[in-house]
């Protein structure tokens, strides 16, 4: 015989009268999310205008042909993470110290885990990133 262990009951949705029940962790409902996500992407800026420009397509180019696979599963990689999140330093943006090949669904799961994406809550960054590669 299985025994279901209780869940946390869900909590209203963080919109300003929305009625609808989230699942304990996340904060908005599907349809609220989605209009978050939209703010702060606007607020945010474009890609180009965050520094991923053509200078930086080549860059990337560059550096994925040296370091043709991903440091977290040894996959191919398709993308530079920045291993510390630049947050619109440029010095640190055009760190190669500061850049790591990676797949894309390591480079999703990691940026969702640091930034907070998917209902988590964001992690503290830490100081230094040596070694971690």
């Amino acid at each position: 015989m299985k025994i279901a262990m209780p869940t946390k009951p869900k909590r209203s949705c963080a919109y300003i009268s929305c009625p609808n029940r989230v699942p304990a962790g996340q904060t908005f409902c599907r349809q609220h999310q989605k209009e978050q996500v939209r703010r702060y992407d606007k607020k945010r800026g474009s890609s180009y205008d965050r520094g991923y420009n053509v200078r930086w397509r080549r860059a990337r180019r560059m550096y994925l042909n040296h370091h043709p696979f991903c440091y977290e599963c040894g996959g191919l990689a398709t993308v530079v993470d920045h291993i510390i999140p630049h947050k619109g330093d440029q010095d640190l943006f055009w760190d190669e110290s500061n850049w790591g090949s990676m797949c894309t669904a390591c480079h999703g799961k990691k940026t969702a885990t640091e930034d907070g994406g998917f209902g988590n809550k964001p992690k503290r960054q830490e100081l230094t990133h040596a070694g971690s590669r």
